[in-house]
């Protein structure tokens, strides 16, 4: 399978959690390294551009193309199963603890969820702390622009 993560040039050949560990998500707790991903290329660009403020172009971009085995282990979570306030703005302490016991658990290293800003649409976290982490891959890496429009007052 091959999803995608769209993130700043200078840390493209990155795969670490780095960056969501130092500031937390909707699905982990600072403190939590946590890589997130998505299904497709315009799914990364959703959640670019609810992040970014009107009127801000985001530079520098690459796209990458990650590589998980048809084979590994991706535990998923359901609508029903997920926490009541989920998709709350900010994101409610409830849904980073799912994510975190995801983390702590370590029964998988990729775990499907929902986005909540595209409906019927998925991403997926990595747990970059699992054992089996080293077999996902970065198949490419390729520069990234955003439509301007986007982003446009």
């Amino acid at each position: 399978m091959i999803i995608y993560r769209l993130t700043k040039e200078k840390f493209a050949n990155q795969l670490s959690g780095f960056g969501a560990e130092q500031s937390g998500g909707r699905w982990n707790s600072k403190g939590v390294a946590m890589i997130y991903t998505s299904e497709n290329r315009s799914l990364c660009t959703a959640e670019i551009a609810v992040h970014t403020p009107l009127g801000i172009m985001p530079r520098d971009f690459c796209l990458i193309s990650i590589e998980v085995p048809d084979n590994m282990k991706i535990e998923s979570l359901a609508l029903k199963d997920l926490p009541y306030k989920w998709r709350e703005i900010p994101p409610d302490v409830a849904s980073q603890k799912v994510g975190d016991a995801f983390i702590r658990n370590s029964k998988s290293s990729v775990l499907k969820v929902p986005s909540v800003v595209v409906q019927g649409e998925y991403n997926y976290l990595i747990n970059p702390n699992h054992l089996d982490f080293n077999k996902i891959k970065i198949k490419k890496i390729e520069p990234f622009s955003f439509d301007e429009r986007l982003f446009s007052i």
